[in-house]
């Protein structure tokens, strides 16, 4: 394979040396707000996943596409990332699933990566200047750092309504015992399966989809998903949950989680650097259990901001930020973190089954 000299310059001009990998943009600049993942394994899943949207994907990991690509491990119809930064791509994998490499995967999807990156240096550089939109490519350095500086990253972008579904879809058995609707504003497809085969029926909606329309489907429960952006800008997602709340049973995960605390009347902040990884761990606090956990965000709840009848229920042990909210007489409860574990441990899978106990209950 021909090697590509590139660059990655942050916006903050530092400079970083490597060859492109994947698809080659025809402008010669990919742009987005850069994040770092320290997880080992599951790249796929992670480059898959829409709550990536508008933003550059590091992996700390240095040796990443080892075991390839398959058409299974997929956590949506195709990535939102802007682009992928490595430190070694593997040129051959070594599963029996593989169905093709990284960069055959990155290329079909039109999504640009860099690899030879000093990732180590860029993630120690990231945690001390924070996340940061940046550009990579084959352009001069010039237009790679103009492209960084006027990139907006995640700020005020309401990114949920440019991944969801444009319409409705159902998965799960008609006969099963209990019927959701599940807003998708970045759904995972590790999600669906997972209350799919907890027993339940899931209709997913648009992320626009009004608490009018929702609530006239008559579901035992409603799930709010993850997904990417800031939650403050989605606004309208907000307004139907608080018309929801306290209507049925109500779940909700990761951007989820910032949504149905916003409708509480909570407000959210940006986190320095994000939370991507799946060793992160928290706290159960009513039993002192401590979780490993999955997790994809950038912004957090402030918890000073919880209104009364709010239960903090999960404690991040890295930094104290909130990981979970309960409000048991509205009936809702959400967490910041990904239960589903795809990829990551399975050690929270438990609260899929605490929602099928809250519609039981409200049955």
């Amino acid at each position: 394979m021909k090697r590509i000299d590139a660059q990655l310059v942050l916006a903050d001009g530092e400079t970083f040396e490597g060859e492109l990998v994947g698809h080659s943009p025809e402008s010669g600049i990919v742009a987005g707000e850069v994040v770092f993942n320290t997880a080992l394994s599951g790249y796929q899943e992670i480059i898959s996943d829409p709550s990536y949207a508008g933003q550059i994907i590091t992996f700390t990991y240095p040796h990443i596409g080892n075991y390839g690509c398959n058409p299974y491990d997929d956590e949506s119809n195709a990535p939102r990332c802007r682009g992928v930064v490595v430190r070694d791509l593997a040129r051959h994998t070594s599963n029996w699933r593989a169905k093709d490499d990284l960069d055959a995967y990155l290329r079909r999807h039109n999504i640009s990566g860099i690899t030879g990156i000093d990732t180590r240096r860029l993630t120690k550089h990231l945690r001390e200047a924070g996340a940061m939109p940046g550009a990579f490519g084959t352009a001069a350095h010039g237009d790679l750092m103009l492209a960084a500086k006027t990139d907006g990253g995640t700020d005020g972008q309401d990114l949920a309504n440019v991944v969801t579904t444009n319409e409705p879809y159902t998965v799960g058995a008609t006969d099963a015992p209990f019927y959701v609707v599940a807003y998708d504003f970045g759904i995972k497809t590790s999600i669906v399966r997972q209350l799919s085969e907890a027993g339940v029926q899931i209709e997913v909606v648009p992320a626009s989809t009004s608490a009018l329309d929702v609530l006239a489907r008559e579901p035992d429960g409603v799930f709010l998903s993850n997904g990417p952006g800031d939650p403050s800008a989605v606004t309208g997602a907000i307004a139907n949950v608080q018309n929801l709340l306290g209507e049925v049973p109500m779940f909700g995960i990761c951007l989820g989680h910032q949504i149905m605390a916003s409708a509480l009347g909570a407000r959210t902040f940006k986190l320095r650097f994000g939370h991507h990884g799946g060793n992160h761990p928290v706290r159960h606090l009513s039993s002192g259990r401590v979780e490993i956990t999955s997790q994809n965000h950038n912004y957090a709840v402030h918890v000073d901001t919880l209104p009364s009848g709010s239960v903090v229920t999960h404690l991040n042990l890295n930094d104290g930020d909130v990981e979970g909210v309960a409000s048991p007489a509205l009936r809702a409860f959400s967490v910041q973190y990904h239960p589903e574990a795809g990829p990551g441990p399975h050690d929270a899978r438990y609260l899929f089954q605490d929602f099928i106990e809250l519609m039981r209950e409200t049955a």
